[in-house]
């Protein structure tokens, strides 16, 4: 089956092109650098050179697609400027959805977030999670528009959402990654208890491949197999890597208090700031999802986190990020 896919050099994006590629399917992706092509012809996909914004490129990678995978997107808390993360987000969204539309692609898979569900503090998220009816980040804020927008505009071709909680697993060392990796160095020495949800890499890839086959018209499926605690977590770290180091761990009011003193240095010197109110609300509200649904309908099954953690601290030590000891 011949398919396209957005976002395809992107760390999710190059998985689902690697299964897509492994389970015979003829793809094509679209690049806009060198890197992002040269990336691309290694994983066996068929490049499309060209911008996302421009709408013949999209003509021509989508034209005689069974499939498209708009996995392209913005994912970034504190940003100086949020507009060129909604004019990704959600501009360019509906860009690929209407060139889809005009080419007669039979379904549109669109990869959206597990923060559009919107749950409240203490809650489980799930696909019929009604919307606490406000944004904790500018990033939930383009997500969630967008995939309403996405279900609202769709004419004559079917569209089906998958929302990843935070995706872990080789290939990542940014984003949420990087909290990960600077775990592993030991380099986070302060921390907040909070709930996180995670999918590993290939799980999520996975739930790509079998949404655009199994997948319900007009439905959405979280992608989540983990949910558990920054302190189980780091128990959970520590024990791969055979160490006891625990961090400090500070009240949820002193995080919420230094966000904005931090945000305002970094805005001082310039620099992408670490912490930021908007950050501090992500991470004091937390995230419980659950991912049932996509076992349920579709056949996801999920990895064991230590599975996931432990292939990633592999390619961590194999890429020279953490010692190999």
């Amino acid at each position: 089956m011949r398919v396209a896919v957005t976002g395809g050099s992107g760390v999710v994006g190059s998985a689902v092109v690697r299964h897509l590629v492994a389970a015979g399917h003829e793809v094509r992706a679209l690049a806009r650098s060198p890197e992002s092509s040269a990336k691309l012809d290694h994983l066996g996909a068929s490049v499309i050179h060209g911008d996302i914004f421009d709408g013949d490129t999209l003509d021509r990678m989508v034209k005689g697609c069974h499939r498209v995978f708009h996995i392209a997107g913005v994912n970034e808390l504190c940003p100086r400027d949020h507009s060129w993360m909604w004019k990704v987000n959600v501009e360019a969204t509906l860009g690929v959805l209407e060139a889809s539309a005009r080419a007669g692609v039979g379904r549109f898979i669109q990869t959206s977030s597990a923060v559009t569900i919107g749950a409240e503090q203490g809650s489980v998220g799930s696909e019929e999670s009604r919307h606490r009816g406000y944004f904790l980040s500018e990033y939930e804020r383009s997500k969630t528009v967008a995939e309403r927008l996405v279900f609202d505009s769709a004419r004559h071709i079917e569209v089906v959402s998958v929302n990843p909680s935070s995706v872990q697993g080789p290939g990542r060392s940014t984003g949420t990654g990087a909290l990960l990796l600077a775990a592993a160095r030991g380099s986070l020495p302060v921390l907040v208890d909070t709930t996180v949800s995670m999918v590993d890499i290939d799980d999520c890839a996975r739930g790509h491949l079998l949404a655009a086959e199994h997948g319900r018209p007009g439905d959405r499926y979280i992608l989540s197999g983990t949910s558990i605690t920054i302190r189980d977590f780091v128990t959970a770290l520590n024990r791969l890597l055979g160490r006891t180091r625990r961090p400090w761990f500070i009240k949820p009011l002193v995080l919420a208090a230094i966000a904005p003193v931090v945000a305002a240095g970094f805005r001082v010197l310039f620099r992408p700031s670490p912490l930021c109110p908007e950050s501090a609300r992500v991470l004091l509200n937390g995230h419980v999802y659950d991912g049932a649904k996509a076992t349920r309908d579709l056949g996801l099954d999920y990895a064991p986190l230590e599975h996931t953690l432990s292939r990633t601290l592999d390619w961590f030590r194999a890429e020279g990020l953490i010692s190999a000891i």
